[in-house]
């Protein structure tokens, strides 16, 4: 007796399966965000931006586990950002700032008194905002 099958049904539509990385930590199902890797030679664990493709070697982790990494002792964690997140300012960066400040709130005149108002200083043609176009002084 021969039997007829039908040809071979296509994969049935699962939800088990995400197009979304996960969390590499167990029992936890929230998206991944950034990978950790460990350099082993150098005692270090890098934690970056979700890297593209999934590693073996490499462990994905969410928000919260990724704030909350520690290293085992005698281990360097090293935190590398991708440059979406804004950065905090530094000490260097708000001086800077208070003293661009500081200078555009001064008048003209002062400012050319203060300098010394010598002939081979670049003459200003132009100012946005905080920023000035000089013309270079002639010979």
């Amino acid at each position: 007796m021969e039997s007829r099958r039908g040809p071979v049904k296509s994969a049935v539509p699962s939800n088990v399966v995400s197009p979304v990385r996960r969390c590499s930590r167990t029992a936890c199902g929230r998206p991944a965000v950034a990978t950790l890797t460990y350099v082993y030679a150098d005692s270090t664990a890098v934690l970056g931006p979700l890297a593209t493709y999934a590693e073996p070697h490499c462990y994905d982790l969410c928000a919260e586990h990724s704030e909350r990494l520690t290293a085992p002792r005698g281990w360097e964690v090293v935190r590398l950002t991708d440059g979406s997140a804004p950065a905090r300012p530094s000490g260097d960066d708000l001086e800077a700032l208070a003293n661009a400040v500081r200078e555009a709130a001064r008048p003209q005149e002062r400012a050319a008194e203060a300098g010394g108002g010598r002939a081979s200083d670049p003459v200003e043609v132009g100012r946005r905002g905080h920023l000035r176009v000089l013309r270079s002084p002639e010979p």
